[in-house]
């Protein structure tokens, strides 16, 4: 391992992110992370998923609670290991508010459907209060664990998330609806 190098960076010059929110969906996850590709479905033990507002403050992206994961023995959480190129880093902690404290990277160890067991980087909120995501926001989790074939069972689950039914714009969302659109157009 490199000096200051984290564990989950690999020789190749990838690190292997583990997504359980928002960046379940492929069209979300490459707004700004080209490099993205699909390793697994994994599960991480032990945890469990919630939703809620940093210090008590509604994201200003997706009007609402925004997911993270929290240590709950007995639970599980299902996401997606990503293999990202070690240029989108930045790009990622960025996106998930590393530097205004709102997520913290974390190390976890999830298991595949293979029972292989990966190290990944992913996150977690740190001081938030519990509060439901928008509509527009959930939708975008069930979009993605259809889209990956999470277990059919933990997408009811998702499905059944209350929403704070927020109506009104949220930019992001039609940015990933014009990227889903175009790649049905491009593969047509």
């Amino acid at each position: 391992m490199e000096p200051g190098g984290s564990s989950t960076e690999r020789g190749d010059g990838c690190f292997l992110y583990y997504a359980y929110g928002s960046n379940l969906l492929r069209e979300r996850l490459l707004l700004s992370n080209p490099s993205a590709a699909l390793c697994a479905v994994a599960r991480l033990q032990d945890f469990k998923l919630e939703f809620g507002h940093h210090q008590g403050r509604t994201s200003s992206v997706w009007h609402g609670g925004t997911a993270t994961i929290v240590q709950s023995p007995g639970d599980e959480v299902w996401g997606i290991v990503w293999k990202m190129n070690a240029s989108n880093l930045i790009s990622l902690d960025k996106q998930e508010g590393v530097e205004d404290g709102i997520y913290v990277p974390i190390e976890v160890n999830v298991y595949t459907q293979a029972r292989k067991v990966l190290t990944c980087r992913s996150y977690q909120m740190k001081d938030y209060v519990c509060g439901p995501p928008s509509p527009q926001y959930k939708k975008v989790i069930c979009l993605g664990a259809k889209q990956n074939g999470l277990p059919a069972d933990y997408q009811k689950k998702l499905e059944a998330i209350e929403t704070n039914n927020y109506a009104g714009p949220v930019p992001i969302m039609e940015e990933i609806e014009a990227a889903i659109k175009a790649k049905k157009i491009n593969s047509a």
